[in-house]
């Protein structure tokens, strides 16, 4: 491993994170979902939400058949779900980009992927702790575009926030060239430490769910290209309205667990009706 820059014929300015998967890959039809083996450990496989990533799945269920299975080498965004406390462990999954037979020609339409070995990925991004995680993380936003701005604009607000969500991949990078931000609530903002724009090739551990750092593609910078993130005040408005409808949801189970446990009530009988003999 290396902390050198490595040539490359152009140097990326984007947020990415792509790389090659070998495994089995299975097919579940019945819930429409895939799942890919390595070294043991199974992961969820999904579709890249672009056509590219469509035709790909298409092309993998044409592949492997109703409820079918096959070694197969992947072209894969990988994608990392953290939850709440520094203690509970991330769970790692991934999209489908392309895929290829092993030791077979991959039928990727992306040819930006560089050409690369199995378990090696490319990722660019801010390096940094979060919150949830205690190992350090390769922070990688979406990559801002004024036609996508439009097109997401009239989403509400939740639609919002998941559209801009951040993947979050932990990374092992012993000797780094720079250190990874760390937010530190008691200073003031021009206080903080710097936040590094970095370009590595890093390779996927299975057994660990994580990367590890094999060498640069690039100078670290604090130049960040621009990108969608979330703001406070739309972060705060999900939430609220999050809250609202667990608030709603519960106000709703107790009025059917009251409903349930009442007795029911004994409605008063109608008393008869004496008709009134009229004499003439």
């Amino acid at each position: 491993m290396t902390n050198e820059p490595q040539p490359s014929e152009q140097k990326p300015t984007l947020f990415q994170a792509i790389g090659i998967l070998p495994g089995k890959v299975r097919l579940d039809s019945e819930i429409n979902r895939a799942f890919v083996q390595v070294q043991g450990k199974e992961y969820p496989l999904k579709y890249a939400p672009h056509n590219k990533g469509m035709r790909a799945w298409d092309a993998l269920k044409l592949e492997l058949g109703e409820n079918g299975s096959k070694e197969l080498r992947l072209t894969v965004y990988p994608q990392a779900l953290h939850f709440p406390g520094r203690d509970k462990t991330h769970i790692l999954g991934f999209s489908l980009v392309g895929f290829a037979p092993i030791n077979g020609e991959d039928n990727s339409s992306d040819k930006d992927v560089f050409t690369a070995q199995d378990f090696e990925f490319k990722l660019c991004g801010l390096w940094q702790f979060i919150p949830v995680c205690r190992t350090p993380c390769i922070s990688v936003f979406r990559n801002f575009n004024e036609e996508i701005k439009a097109r997401i604009k009239p989403l509400d607000s939740a639609r919002k926030v998941r559209f801009m969500k951040a993947q979050h991949l932990p990374l092992i990078w012993k000797d780094a060239l720079v250190p990874p931000f760390r937010f530190n609530p008691k200073l003031q903002k021009e206080e903080q430490g710097k936040r590094y724009f970095v370009e590595i090739k890093a390779r996927f551990i299975p057994g660990r769910d994580m990367f590890g750092f094999e060498s640069l593609n690039g100078i670290p910078t604090e130049e960040i290209p621009p990108h969608f993130k979330p703001g406070k005040a739309l972060k705060a408005e999900v939430l609220e309205l999050k809250k609202q409808q667990k608030r709603a949801k519960a106000e709703e189970a107790s009025n059917v667990d009251q409903a349930k446990s009442s007795p029911p009530t004994v409605t008063d009988k109608p008393k008869p009706t004496i008709k009134k003999k009229i004499v003439t």
